[in-house]
């Protein structure tokens, strides 16, 4: 998983010379990384400004130790120090940075860094730090906010996925609970489609772990390699089942569609759940004819070791609240005008819940993974409540239309340094720009935060002492990860907060 890169460069140009920019005698730089607003409010009434915060001990595994290990201090040191002098040397002129620092930081031979944290799973109040940082070691003031760069890069997309993963699962067990179905269903309810539609595998590895702090279901196989190595993650980390794409049903041909769908589910998987694309051509053909034709077959599936033996039907375009629940414009009658749903329980009957909800005959269900939100995917629960059906008739694949179309400021993450010591006197530093909302107004001083009724709360222009105090604990110290945490502790942590 290492990135051949020179850590050293994981950088914005400017931070290369903070260091001759901080007054003279500055010993220690104090920052800390804080969600501050929320776009998700907007979307979600009932959201409760709150994040999840994930990411960290994978970037403190990833980056901190093995990238750095890797890229620098194993590193023969002159090729290293020429190559920092010569990026910068090209970019910003002829010895513009001096690299003294750089080669008393590979001497040391360990960032010389610590970071304390919350909880990794914690949901934390907007305008509450996650984590702290500080240099250990007065003459490496500068290396702080030089890592703002990667660490804001690395960690806000994966508090963010964990966060919308996390809504996502909320949502889908509050109508689970309304509509009677059982609970157990929800962790492979949300099915992680994202991967093609991130910004590289990586992004796709790292950010497909967030979704698994919340569900299992997924299709980001790198994700659970991911887990495992970073977060210690055992057990059943994620799962997925056969499914077919489009490729597979034009090359069955157009005209012996019906015999492709008979072929998948009788020759090679006549048990187990798969997932076939349904809409190559006639979703509603597929839907209200090829089901009649193949009832039989279907039906006479047998269950597989975990007693599953469902066809699962996978609608892949049009309004996904129209497909499922019906369009009320569409002809009346008409497949379209009944929704898919409806069209399989006339088929296939099912069965009701303790709260009186229809729930398809267990051989057959539904996949809607095409450009899916938080939003859709509510109107979509509402629609079936409303048409008498219970919430788990529909397993949503979540793709890059909900973890890609995002950016740092869905939450405002920012990191910011609040206190700082020059010459032994210490100098505590806020931002609040008079041009300002409020939202970049930052805390001051040294940090503590306690929990409360309410979650998480921050008390700033702290004294060294009570710095020590509340839920920040210490988890990098000078090269080496303190405390370590495992997936299925965030995972139970997140659950307890449902």
């Amino acid at each position: 998983m290492s990135l051949k890169i020179n850590p050293l460069n994981a950088i914005d140009f400017y931070k290369a010379d903070h260091r001759r920019q901080y007054p003279a005698g500055t010993e220690y730089v104090y920052a800390n990384f804080t969600p501050r607003s929320s776009r998700l409010a907007q979307m979600l009434p009932d959201f409760d400004d709150k994040i999840v915060f994930f990411g960290l001990q994978g970037f403190i595994k990833h980056f901190l130790i093995e990238t750095w290990n890797e890229g620098f201090f194993q590193q023969d040191k002159n090729k290293v120090i020429a190559a920092y002098k010569h990026r910068m040397d090209n970019a910003l002129g002829e010895g513009a940075i001096p690299v003294d620092h750089i080669e008393a930081l590979y001497d040391l031979g360990y960032l010389p860094i610590r970071i304390k944290a919350l909880a990794e799973g914690s949901r934390v109040n907007m305008k509450v730090p996650v984590l702290t940082i500080v240099n250990t070691l007065p003459e490496f003031f500068w290396l702080t906010n030089y890592l703002e760069t990667v660490l804001s890069a690395e960690l806000w997309k994966s508090c963010t996925t964990a966060t919308i993963a996390f809504e996502y699962k909320h949502l889908l067990t509050a109508y689970a609970i309304k509509t009677g179905a059982p609970l157990d269903f929800v962790p492979v309810q949300g099915h992680d489609f994202s991967s093609r539609g991130m910004s590289g595998i990586y992004d796709a590895t790292q950010n497909g772990v967030g979704h698994l702090t919340s569900f299992i279901g997924t299709d980001a196989v790198s994700a659970i390699d991911y887990a495992e190595e970073y977060y210690n993650a055992d057990g059943i980390v994620g799962v997925s089942v056969p499914a077919t794409e489009h490729s597979v049903m034009c090359m069955g041909s157009e005209d012996n569609e019906i015999g492709t769908f008979k072929r998948l589910i009788t020759e090679l998987y006549p048990s187990g759940v798969v997932s076939i694309v349904s809409d190559t051509w006639d979703f509603w053909r597929v839907i209200t004819e090829f089901t009649v034709e193949l009832k039989g077959e279907i039906l006479a599936r047998q269950p597989n070791a975990q007693g599953l033996a469902k066809l699962v039907f996978r609608p892949d375009s049009g309004d996904p609240v129209k497909i499922i629940c019906g369009d009320p414009e569409a002809q009346v009658g008409s497949p379209a005008y009944k929704g898919a749903v409806e069209c399989l329980w006339e088929i296939f009957g099912g069965t009701k819940t303790d709260r009186g909800y229809k729930v398809l005959n267990e051989r057959v269900g539904l996949i809607y993974g095409d450009s899916i939100t938080l939003e859709r995917a509510l109107k979509i629960l509402q629609g079936l409540e409303a048409k008498g059906f219970a919430s788990n008739n529909l397993v949503f694949g979540i793709g890059s239309y909900t973890y890609n179309y995002l950016t740092r400021d869905t939450f405002g993450f920012a990191v910011k340094a609040t206190w700082g010591q020059v010459n032994g006197i210490p100098r505590e530093l806020f931002k609040d720009p008079a041009t300002d909302s409020g939202t970049k107004k930052s805390a001051k001083g040294l940090l503590r935060v306690e929990k409360s009724e309410t979650g998480f709360v921050l008390f700033d222009q702290q004294s060294a002492e009570q710095e020590q105090q509340g839920e920040l604990d210490t988890v990098f110290e000078n090269g080496q990860l303190i405390q370590e945490c495992a997936l299925n502790e965030i995972r139970e942590r997140l659950i307890s907060s449902l």
